[in-house]
Formats: structure tokens, sequence, C-alpha cells
């Protein structure tokens, strides 16, 4: 039986491998445009997935309430971390890490020493380290090739001399949040760091909770070696983000944060953002992908899963080809029963996913500019043509081989994206991220003398006399 809500939304049902073996269909939200409210449930979808929304592990909640002996929103929680580390410190760090992440440790344990990350490079497997090159390298030409340039323009009549610049200069520091709970991500480390690196930042600060998949893991400490980043902190969750915002003894301030992380993580960097920058809000991965009748059932329900398996993570299929839907869903019960982590991208897609029938491309591309995806996959005989009606989307993968997992890991652009609607307004991290610009004015006295008079009458326009005598002072 399949249930469904008023705004034709399947409601999530805690299926399993075993109780799908036996059927031939995934009873995932299916929304006919032609009759249903799909932008009722786009908007039930998002706030579901942004940072407002609560999508925190039954494992999560269960913590809060042992930690702080009741079930405070996620807000409130973070809100209470952040605040005891700034006024305490390392204490504080250090009681949360052990309270949340069930893991006692001191001052000097806190910090991944140097003959770990040797050891752990030296142990690494050679193919491994090479494919790490082979990426970085990738990740640098791409990166390379978006730095921004210092800019000088230099204006001159008569006597009159102006020099007006641009200039941009590397941020001195920056931390890093690789994320380390359900799998182990050395691809984050290479999309946050090199970029990082590539604009000339000098000190890094990597910081992963202290899990087999964070920062016990020695693939990622490998990486770590591999790239030269010689900081690395066994932190996660909000104490983690709270350590770098506000500097702790053994782990001195950051100037900005990047990096994805489950939600407390991201209402953390919410939280100290103006204290310190950030990249953005993450949110659970998403991909929207957008086919017609050449492409594969086969090759749709794999980027949706892929997505899914990071679960949470949301996969939304819309098509104006009907018969694709009941393919797709078909294709979805083989390919979840054969995958290690079939279950838990089977809850996701029933959470957060949907196939949906649009009346034509166009509609496709309306609803897409709504959802405002992470990851938009065009897979599409012409994808360039829908490339052009379509606004927000934090990356774009065109045609029927270039599945999300290339940007992920290994094409040059960075993975870290803005999530649960934001790439409406929000970029995709760069090396630019991390340059500071400053303008550069220049004026000499005849250039300051043929400017004084329209200098005089906005002051005088604004009220402010000390402005305009600012200039008349330099010119008597």
């Amino acid at each position: 039986m399949t249930l469904t809500c008023a705004s034709g939304w399947y409601c999530g049902q805690h299926l399993t491998k075993d109780n799908l073996m036996n059927t031939d269909t995934f009873p995932i939200t299916t929304i006919d445009c032609r009759r249903d409210d799909a932008e009722g449930a786009f908007r039930d979808l998002r706030q579901k997935l942004s940072p407002q929304g609560d999508v925190v592990s039954p494992q999560g909640k269960q913590r809060t309430i042992e930690l702080f002996g009741e079930p405070l929103s996620p807000q409130q929680v973070v809100e209470r971390i952040c605040k005891d580390v700034q006024s305490r410190g390392i204490a504080a760090v250090l009681e949360y890490t052990e309270k949340l992440d069930r893991k006692k440790l001191t001052a000097e344990t806190m910090r991944v020493s140097a003959e770990e990350l040797e050891q752990a490079h030296a142990a690494a497997d050679q193919e491994y380290l090479e494919t790490l090159r082979r990426i970085r390298l990738n990740v640098v030409a791409f990166q390379q090739s978006v730095l921004a340039q210092d800019v000088e323009l230099i204006m001159q009549d008569g006597e009159s001399h102006i020099v007006l610049g641009q200039r941009y200069r590397p941020l001195k520091r920056v931390g890093v949040c690789i994320p380390g709970g359900a799998a182990a991500y050395p691809s984050t480390l290479l999309m946050t760091v090199v970029p990082a690196q590539t604009a000339g930042v000098k000190e890094i600060a990597v910081v992963a909770p202290p899990t087999p998949f964070g920062s016990y893991n020695t693939d990622l400490l490998a990486a770590c070696y591999e790239l030269g980043v010689t900081e690395v902190y066994r932190l996660g969750g909000a104490q983690a983000v709270a350590a770098m915002a506000y500097g702790i003894d053994g782990l001195p301030r950051v100037d900005k944060i990047v990096g994805p992380g489950n939600l407390f993580v991201a209402l953390a960097k919410k939280f100290v953002f103006g204290e310190v920058d950030i990249d953005s809000i993450a949110g659970p991965s998403e991909v929207v992908l957008i086919a017609d009748e050449t492409a594969r059932a086969d090759f749709i329900a794999s980027d949706l899963i892929s997505q899914a398996e990071h679960s949470p993570g949301s996969g939304v299929m819309l098509t104006w080809h009907e018969p694709l839907i009941e393919q797709v869903r078909s294709e979805l019960v083989r390919q979840l029963h054969q995958l290690p982590r079939g279950d838990l991208a089977r809850q996701s897609l029933l959470d957060y996913g949907a196939l949906i029938l649009t009346r034509d491309a166009d509609e496709a591309a309306r609803l897409t500019d709504l959802l405002a995806p992470e990851h938009l996959h065009i897979s599409t005989q012409n994808p360039d043509v829908l490339l052009d009606q379509i606004q927000n989307a934090g990356a774009i993968f065109l045609g029927h081989y270039t599945p999300v997992a290339v940007g992920d890991y290994l094409a040059g652009p960075s993975h870290v994206l803005p999530t649960g609607g934001t790439a409406r307004f929000a970029n995709g991290l760069c090396a630019l991220d991390f340059l500071k610009r400053s303008s550069i004015i220049g004026y000499n006295q005849a250039a300051l003398r043929h400017a004084a008079d329209d200098l005089r009458l906005m002051a005088d326009k604004e009220g402010l006399t000390a402005h305009s005598a600012s200039v008349d002072i330099r010119l008597t």
C-alpha cells in the first residue's frame, strides 16, 4: 500500500531491502504536473532540506537529550555550544567531543601529530597517492584559470592625474571542515584545500571528527600529508566550528571557515558568521536530473542513488517522457538491492526524492529554477539548449556521460556547492573565495581641484560638512 499526503507527496516509509524484495516497484514520490501541485511539493521539499529544517538522525536527537537534558532544537544546541566554547575555550571543546563524539581527547592528542601524518602517507597505497596527484593537477589548473588579477587604471588629463585600482591578497588563515560520520571524504579535502592553496593561503587548519571515517582515517591523513597540510585536528560538529571561529589554546582562530558537514555544522557556521567569513550554510546533498527520451533509465537511477547515499540526500528527476518514470522506478529497485549503502539511499529517496512528469522541457527548466539545486544534470540529446534556460544551479553536468561523480572527484571545479535553494544567489567554492580585494584610489591636486565642485555638492546634499572641508583644505 502507498500512502499519499495532501500535497501529493508520498509519506516517508521506513522500508528495508527485505520488504522490497518481493515487489517490482519502489514507492518514491511521483508527481504529475498535469494534476498535482508540483510547486507546492517543491516548496515542502526545499523546507525539509534547508538549515531551518530538522534533518537530524535519531541518534543525533538522542544525544541532544543526553547532553542537555531536554529535546532542544538544532539551533538551540548550536547556540549553547558556540557560546560555551567562546567563554571556556578548549575545556568546552574537549568536553563536547567526549560527550557527543564519545572520544576523550587532551590538548595534546586533539591535534594529529606530524609523525601520524607521515606514517599514514608512507603506508598509503601508491595508486591512491598517484590518483590524488592527478586530481590535484586538475583542480589547480581550473582554479588558476579563475583567479582574479590586480587591476590598475590611470587617467591623465593635462595636469590632472588619477590612479584607480583593485588588488587581491590571499586570506592569511583558513579553516576546513571535513565530514567523517558515514564515510571518509578525501575528495572534500582536495576540493577545499587545493583552491585555498592556489589562491595563496599559507595557513590551513583542517578539522575532522574523531571517527574511523574522520581524523582516524589513514587515507584522509595521507591526503593531508600529500597536500602539505600540517594542521589537522580531531574535532567535529559545532564545537569544531566554534573553536576555529573564536580560537582556543592550540588552535588559533581562522579568517574563514569552509567545507560541508551535518546540520549542526551548518548552523554553527551560520552562528559564527561575522566573527569569521564562511563559504555557505550547506545542507544535505541534492541532485536534479532533467531527462528526455534519449536518457537511459539505468543511468538516471544510478545518479539519483549516488546523491541519496550521502544519507540524507535528495534526488529528483524531471521528464516529459512518461515511460521513463516507471523505467527509472524499476531500475531503482534493481540497483538498490545491489549496493552496500542501498538501505541508506533507499530511505533518503523515500524521504527526499521524487520522479516528476512535466508537461514539457520549458516546465522542467522552470521547476529546476524553483528548486535551485546543488547539482543539476541535464541528461538530454541537446543539453546546451536547456542550459540557456536555467539560472539557478550550483554545478551543471551536461549530457548522458557526465555523472555528478565526475565533479565530485576530479574535474577541477570544487564540489563544495550551495544547497538548500541557496543556488538562487550563492556560488560554489573556488579560489576567488580565498582572496580579499581592496580598491586603490590616488588623486593629485589638479585632479582633486577638477572634482571639487561635485564633491562639495554631494557633501552638501548629505549634510556632511567635514567631507567638504577635507577637500577645501587641500585646495587653499
